[in-house]
């Protein structure tokens, strides 16, 4: 087992959960925290017993704070691997599904983070922000992804300020799928990552690369004639076949990923 310094890691079974430890900063993280993050989301996309991924924070008062701004002051600051905060605000090319258990406040990069997550459980004492303008900086990859996930207007209302959102407004606003009690983050996430992996593996990470990439697409007519590399493997599969075959026979399906 790997011994990390920012961050814990367990698989358990078909599933990784990653917890930002860092408690005594609110989870927040620098350069070199990025690098080890990118190590651990690298080994988990090329491992193919792993299928879904769960991301949270040590403690119950913060997924993460974001950017470790006394390191920054203090002149620490190296570049970030290409993949960006926490290995995943910059990361285009992950087709297995991740959640964001987010126990607390996200803010900044940690709400990033997140949002480069396919589903996202909020604790109700989770508080969502991008307060990077308060400080002279700006949200690198917020900007891009909040107003694709609930529309320019309300994403420039949190951009241009910097407001806190509660978890019940992120739910309301759509980039929050559940809202649970305070502690039950992780339970929740979990509970969708057994749905996950009800599901045939191929097929998940083939509807995931579809509804990403169709998105750059001009038209309607384009994205549904486009090629998905996911999709046309999935096709091909041992498990395109088993899904049917299991329906017919009325047992669980065996999936074998291949």
């Amino acid at each position: 087992m790997t011994d990390y310094r920012f961050c814990t890691v367990v698989d358990e079974g078909r599933l990784r959960i990653v917890t930002i430890n860092r408690p005594e900063v609110l989870n927040a993280l620098h350069s070199e925290a990025h690098w080890e993050f990118d190590g651990v989301w690298n080994e988990f996309a090329a491992n193919p017993e792993l299928w879904v991924g769960i991301i949270t924070g040590a403690g119950d008062r913060a997924f993460s704070a974001g950017n470790d701004l006394k390191v920054q002051a203090a002149g620490r600051r190296t570049p970030r691997p290409k993949t960006g905060f926490a290995g995943l605000s910059h990361r285009f090319d992950l087709d297995k599904p991740l959640i964001a258990a987010v126990n607390g406040v996200a803010m900044g990069g940690g709400f990033e983070t997140a949002l480069a997550c396919d589903i996202i459980v909020a604790a109700e004492n989770a508080v969502f922000a991008l307060p990077e303008p308060r400080v002279g900086l700006i949200a690198g990859s917020g900007t891009h992804r909040l107003p694709r996930m609930i529309g320019q207007k309300a994403a420039l209302g949190m951009i241009l300020t910097g407001r806190r959102v509660s978890a019940a407004e992120g739910h309301r606003l759509g980039f929050v799928n559940e809202v649970v009690p305070p502690g039950e983050a992780l339970t929740a996430a979990k509970r969708w990552a057994g749905l996950i992996l009800e599901c045939s593996p191929m097929a998940i990470r083939a509807s995931k690369q579809v509804v990403y990439r169709s998105l750059d697409a001009p038209t309607l007519e384009a994205a549904m004639t486009q090629t998905y590399p996911a999709a046309e493997a999935n096709l091909a599969s041992q498990d395109y076949i088993e899904g049917p075959k299991a329906f017919a026979e009325r047992r669980k399906p065996e999936w074998q990923n291949r």
